[in-house]
């Protein structure tokens, strides 16, 4: 029996040219398209495809708010990342998020139809080229989540109101604190965290979430 396919991606070429592609050998059977993200979600309302081939720079609803969307819903279908981002944060957020698969567009065709059958057969499946990358950013978070661990409540809140600009006086008056303790908390939270001055604790407070831009 062939393997179902729905493609979501904005460009109707691309869509087309992976038609095509993937409806070569009659493995595969292309059930349905998708022109966004709004487009995806309400197509697999009335279509259950096996895996869903799905790019990140969409309309709408982009590719990440999809995948968030069918994970959260405990849905069954694999999903398939194929980008062309092969920045190592796409693929972080995908991954946390609980993707399937990612791989790169320039991604030969044998690659493709390789990941494809990967995850149907419920495995996970990551382009090999990109994976170097993928467990030197996870070394990364982990040391990271060790340094947020090692803060404690009021560190963590000093910390977040640094990293949206606030001055010692302003932390001081927001948490109803001497102006003295917060510079000892800022100094504790610098040795901590592995930095030495207000932009590098702003853009660690960034890198791991701590604040909404």
């Amino acid at each position: 029996m062939a393997i179902k396919i729905m493609i979501a991606d904005d460009h109707s070429m691309i869509r087309e040219g992976l038609k095509s592609l993937l409806e070569l050998e009659g493995d595969i059977q292309v059930v349905a398209e998708a022109e966004d993200g709004v487009d995806c979600l309400e197509k697999l309302k009335i279509c259950t495809p096996d895996v869903l081939l799905l790019d990140i720079n969409m309309p709408r609803k982009n590719g990440l708010e999809v995948l968030q969307t069918l994970k959260s819903s405990k849905s069954k279908i694999k999903v398939l990342v194929l980008t062309v981002h092969n920045e190592v944060e796409y693929l972080m957020k995908a991954v946390d998020i609980g993707v399937d698969g990612y791989i790169l567009k320039d991604s030969e065709s044998a690659e493709l139809k390789k990941a494809i059958f990967s995850i149907v057969e419920g495995e996970n499946y990551i382009q090999p080229s990109l994976i170097p990358s993928l467990n030197s950013k996870m070394i990364e978070k982990n040391r990271d989540e060790g340094k947020i661990e090692s803060l404690t409540k009021r560190e963590l809140e000093v910390l977040k109101l640094l990293a949206v600009g606030m001055y010692n006086k302003e932390v001081a008056e927001k948490l109803n604190i001497s102006e003295r303790t917060v510079k000892n908390h800022v100094s504790n939270i610098f040795k901590k965290i592995e930095v030495t001055d207000r932009t590098q604790a702003a853009v660690f407070a960034i890198r791991n979430n701590l604040i909404e831009l």
